[in-house]
C-alpha cells in the first residue's frame, strides 16, 4: 500500500512532494478496522447504530491529526452519532495535490469529508467508479438534505452530474458580502483631508490617486504614499478584477461574460484593450504599487502596519485582510468604493456564488455500513445545530440564544448572539472553523444580533453587509457564468486541457500590457492571434455547450 502511494507521488514533482509529506498523515491499515456490516438507523435516531462505527475521512486542516482528535467539536459529533473518526489530514494549500496522489495510488480513504472536488473530477472519478453515487443514500438517510432540496430545488439540479447522479456535496455559505467580494477599499480619512469626493468613475479615481501620490495625505512630509495596492494569490485581491469591470465584466477567475445567453471571453474584446490602457496609465504614473503583481497578501499587511499609514486604496475582499492586527482605528478609516463607471458608461460588480467545489464524497472503498454512516454524518453536519457549533463552538461558551432587545440584520428579534471576545480568542481546540460540511444560508447568517457599532469587532459582519447592500447589490450582470457547472467527461477533460494555457496566456499578457512591456494598440492583434492559436474558439464552444445544458436543467 505504501509502495503504491510512493510511486504515484513521483509524477507531481519534488516541491509538491515535500509539502505533502509534511502534511499528509499516515494511513491506517484498513484491515485493522474493517468489521462486520451493521445496520445504520434512519434519520433522527442517535446514536446511528448499536455499536460505534469507525470512519476514515480525508480532511484539509491546519490542525494536526492529534489536535483534531482532541477537538471539542470532534468529540461532540462522535458522541452524538456514535462514531469514531480516523483522520487522514493534509493542509488546505495541498488538498488538491493530496487528492490527486491518493486517487492515483488507489490508496484513498472511504470518505472525503473536507475535500476540494471540482465538477470535472466528480464526473471523471464517478465514471471510473471511484466516487459512489449518493442518490440512494440521500433518499434513505438524507432527512436534512430533503429539507434543503425542497427549499432549494435549484441546488439539487446544480449538484447533479450529466448522468443524473450526485457524486459530492458542497459546504454552503450564502455569505452576502462574499457574493460581491471584488471590492476596492479607499482611505476616507485621506479623502476628507484632501477634500476629495468618493470616486464614482474611472476618471475620478485617477484624479484621487494622483492627489494621494502628490499631496502627502498621511501628513508625514514624505512622498511615501502608495495610492493603490493589491496582491496575487489571495481572496479577490487582484487590482484587475475591480478596475477592469468598469469596461467589461471581469472576475479574474475565468474571464467569461455572458450576453443574451452567449458565452464570450472578455479578454479579447475591445473594451478589455481599453481597460488595459487605463490601468497602464495608472501604473506608468506611479499610482499603482509596483509590487502589485508579485506580492502576496503578506506584502500588503506589511505596508498596512508601518508606523505611518501609506495605503490609499486596496483591492481585498474585506478590509481586515490588510489590517488584520487588531488596528481598529486604521481599518475603520476605509470604505468600499462602488463599482466604477467607465468612459463608455459601463459598470459591473463581480459576482461569485456560494461554492465552486464540493467538500464531501464517498468512495468505493467504503463498506455499506461506512457509506450509510457517512451519509448520516453528512446529513447531521448540514443541520443548523451542527453548523453553528462547527463555527462558533458549544452553546454558552462564545455564543448564546438571542435575548429581548437584540435584533438581527433585518430588524427581527435576534436568534443568536456572539461574544465580542470570540474574534480574539484561541478556539483551535473547540471548533472546526467551517471545515467539512455545513449549511450557512442567508437566513442563518443574518439571524445573529447586530452590534450598534459597525466598526467594532463584533459589528464587522454588519459593516460588510451594509457596504455590500448599499454599493454593490444588483450591479452584477443579469447573467454570469456559473462557478459550479458540469460537462460530459470527454468535454470536461478537453476544456481542462485548454483552460490552463489560455488563462496563463491572458494573465501573462495582462501584466505585460499594464507594465508597458507591450502596447495595448500596437501589440493587440498579435495578442488576440495568440489566443486563437490556443484553440479559443473550441474552448468557448465547450463552455457554451455546458452553459446551455445548465440553463435547461
Amino acid at each position: 500500500m505504501k509502495t503504491a502511494r510512493f510511486f504515484a507521488l513521483a509524477f507531481i514533482g519534488l516541491v509538491v512532494l515535500a509539502a505533502l509529506f509534511l502534511y499528509l498523515s499516515p494511513r491506517a491499515d484498513r484491515a485493522e478496522h474493517e468489521g462486520a456490516e451493521q445496520a445504520i438507523y434512519g434519520p433522527g435516531e442517535f446514536p446511528i447504530a448499536d455499536s460505534r462505527v469507525e470512519l476514515e475521512v480525508l480532511i484539509a486542516s491546519e490542525s494536526t491529526k492529534e489536535e483534531l482528535e482532541k477537538n471539542q467539536f470532534t468529540s461532540y459529533v462522535e458522541q452524538k452519532l456514535g462514531i469514531k473518526f480516523n483522520f487522514v489530514t493534509t493542509s488546505p494549500s495541498t488538498i488538491d495535490e493530496a487528492e490527486d496522489v491518493l486517487f492515483a495510488s488507489g490508496d484513498y480513504p472511504p470518505i472525503i469529508l473536507s475535500g476540494s472536488l471540482t465538477t470535472d473530477e466528480q464526473v471523471r472519478y464517478g465514471k471510473r467508479g471511484i466516487l459512489r453515487p449518493l442518490n440512494a443514500l440521500i433518499d434513505r438517510y438524507g432527512d436534512r438534505l430533503h429539507e434543503i432540496f425542497q427549499q432549494r430545488p435549484d441546488l439539487r439540479q446544480s449538484l447533479t452530474a450529466p448522468d443524473g447522479n450526485l457524486y459530492a456535496l458542497p459546504a454552503i455559505n450564502e455569505c452576502f458580502h462574499c457574493w460581491y467580494a471584488q471590492k476596492l477599499w479607499i482611505n476616507t480619512s485621506w479623502l476628507e483631508r484632501l477634500d476629495l469626493p468618493m470616486p464614482k468613475t474611472t476618471d475620478e479615481l485617477y484624479q484621487v490617486l494622483q492627489a494621494f501620490k502628490r499631496d502627502d495625505p498621511n501628513g508625514n512630509g514624505l512622498h511615501d504614499e502608495i495610492p493603490l495596492s493589491g496582491a496575487v494569490n489571495s481572496w479577490h485581491s487582484e487590482i484587475t478584477g475591480f478596475l477592469m469591470s468598469a469596461f467589461i465584466y471581469n472576475t479574474d477567475r475565468n474571464y467569461f461574460y455572458i450576453e443574451n445567453g452567449h458565452v464570450g471571453l472578455a479578454a479579447v474584446q475591445p473594451q478589455w484593450r481599453d481597460g488595459l490602457a487605463y490601468i497602464h496609465k495608472l501604473y506608468s504614473e506611479g499610482l499603482i504599487d509596483p509590487q502589485v503583481f508579485t506580492q502576496s497578501i503578506d506584502g500588503v499587511i506589511e505596508k498596512a502596519t508601518r508606523q505611518d499609514n501609506v495605503l490609499g486604496a486596496i483591492t481585498v475582499g474585506h478590509i481586515r485582510m490588510a489590517y488584520n492586527n487588531g488596528n481598529n482605528i486604521r481599518q475603520s478609516e476605509y470604505e468600499a468604493v462602488p463599482p466604477l463607471i467607465g468612459p463608455a458608461g459601463y459598470q459591473a460588480a463581480g459576482f461569485f456564488s456560494s461554492f465552486d467545489r464540493s467538500t464531501f464524497a464517498i468512495t468505493d472503498k467504503a463498506t455499506e455500513t461506512e457509506a450509510a454512516a457517512a451519509m448520516r454524518l453528512a446529513d447531521f453536519l448540514l443541520t443548523e445545530e451542527a453548523t453553528v457549533r462547527n463555527e462558533w463552538g458549544m452553546e454558552d461558551l462564545w455564543w448564546r440564544k438571542g435575548k429581548p432587545g437584540e435584533f438581527d440584520e433585518h430588524g427581527r428579534p435576534a436568534k443568536y448572539w456572539l461574544a465580542p471576545e470570540f474574534a480574539q480568542s484561541d478556539t483551535q481546540n473547540e471548533i472546526w472553523a467551517q471545515m467539512g460540511l455545513l449549511y450557512r444560508d442567508r437566513n442563518l447568517r443574518e439571524s445573529w444580533a447586530v452590534s450598534q457599532d459597525p466598526y467594532s469587532i463584533v459589528g464587522y459582519e454588519h459593516r460588510l453587509y451594509q457596504e455590500t447592500q448599499n454599493k454593490y447589490e444588483g450591479k452584477e450582470p443579469a447573467e454570469v457564468y456559473p462557478d459550479y457547472i458540469f460537462m460530459e467527461m470527454a468535454e470536461a477533460q478537453e476544456a481542462a486541457r485548454l483552460r490552463i494555457p489560455i488563462n496563463d496566456y491572458i494573465r501573462f499578457n495582462m501584466v505585460q500590457f499594464i507594465t508597458g512591456v507591450k502596447n495595448a494598440d500596437a501589440d493587440w492583434d498579435d495578442y488576440v492571434e495568440g489566443l486563437e492559436k490556443l484553440k479559443l474558439d473550441r474552448y468557448l464552444e465547450l463552455h457554451q455547450n455546458a452553459y446551455d445544458s445548465y440553463r435547461q436543467k
